[in-house]
């Protein structure tokens, strides 16, 4: 996919920094936490919750984290957490879905509204930017998992739309309703998979080939991305070779 590995690389530096990682711990476990009290707390059972428990694994998120999570739900002492998505306009016009699980709606819209206009952007209306992007399920196999073709003919037998595979991996594509059943066909056939989550895809990313712009745009989701009821930022872009090299 265009861009792809671009924005996963620039992704993955920052999520190694020690800094980052107890912030992302504390944003899988409430997702863990929420999906565990909407459902079975066995992830067995629940689909949200078995995709939650495989992300935060996948991030190396520590078992006892995961387990307290669950057991946060079970108690019944966990928040009551409001699943918002705003949407609007970053520096150069830039697209940007923000996802966000909040216990005050008040004080999360305030945030995002701020962080957006001091970035001189735009926080428009839900449904402003996001026909831009569509809802689907994403898996992602090493390229240990098989070539291409055999990946590709997995793919197609589980029910999943498209494959992409690049220097990061193979990047499977599903209906957003079919993401638990694709993902449970896959792991017959082609093993675990290393990720397997909704994402919003940009249908047409925006290339940035202006270091400033791309500085402007990566310090905003920073900002957002640091907001502790903000669980996702996605964007329509693609940072060229060049830039992300600088940033």
């Amino acid at each position: 996919m265009a861009g792809h590995s671009k924005w996963a690389n620039i992704q993955h530096r920052k999520g190694r920094q020690d800094a980052a990682r107890s912030k992302l711990f504390s944003k899988l476990a409430k997702e863990i936490t929420v999906a565990a009290k909407m459902g079975d707390p066995d992830p067995d059972k629940n689909p949200r919750l078995r995709l939650a428990v495989k992300e935060a694994k996948s991030n190396s998120c520590p078992k006892d984290v995961i387990d307290r999570a669950i057991k946060k739900a079970v108690g019944g002492d966990a928040e009551a957490y409001e699943e918002i998505r705003y949407e609007g306009y970053g520096p150069n016009g830039i697209a940007l879905v923000v996802e966000a699980m909040t216990d005050n709606r008040n004080r999360t819209a305030s945030n995002v509204r701020s962080y957006f206009t001091k970035s001189g952007g735009d926080l428009g209306q839900t449904g402003s930017v996001s026909f831009m992007f569509d809802r689907v399920g994403e898996i992602l196999y090493p390229l240990s998992a098989g070539d291409a073709d055999t990946v590709m003919l997995a793919a197609i037998e589980a029910g999943a739309d498209d494959v992409e595979t690049d220097e990061e991996g193979h990047w499977i594509y599903c209906a957003d309703t079919a993401l638990n059943e694709v993902s449970t066909a896959l792991e017959a056939t082609l093993g675990e998979s290393e990720t397997a989550k909704l994402i919003w895809k940009p249908q047409a990313p925006t290339e940035i080939s202006d270091l400033e712009t791309a500085q402007k745009l990566m310090k905003l989701i920073d900002t957002l991305e640091d907001d502790d009821d903000v669980q996702n930022v996605t964007g329509n872009f693609d940072i060229s070779d060049a830039v992300a090299a600088q940033l």
